[in-house]
């Protein structure tokens, strides 16, 4: 049985996916991988789908882009209690 990692950040699931898609895991497994070591709710396939294109595109970033536009309401809510 394996260790559970609870609220992994973006990043680092992102880390994961990159690593397995250098050493060519296929997506669907590497989707099964992150949901047996971070629980069902870490990322849906088709997004892990999306990540490995983009990182055999050659992205390497793992990290969020900042983005213009409206804040989200968890941001919004952060903001707020300050």
């Amino acid at each position: 049985m394996f260790k559970t990692i609870a609220d992994p950040a973006d990043c680092e699931v992102r880390s994961v996916i990159r690593f397995l898609n250098a050493k060519n895991v296929k997506p669907a497994e590497i989707h099964r991988q992150l949901v047996e070591i971070y629980g069902e709710n870490v990322m849906t396939d088709g997004m892990v789908r999306k990540w490995v294109r983009q990182f055999s595109d050659g992205c390497t970033n793992v990290h969020d882009e900042a983005r213009s536009g409206r804040p989200s309401v968890v941001q919004m809510m952060v903001w707020l209690q300050k």
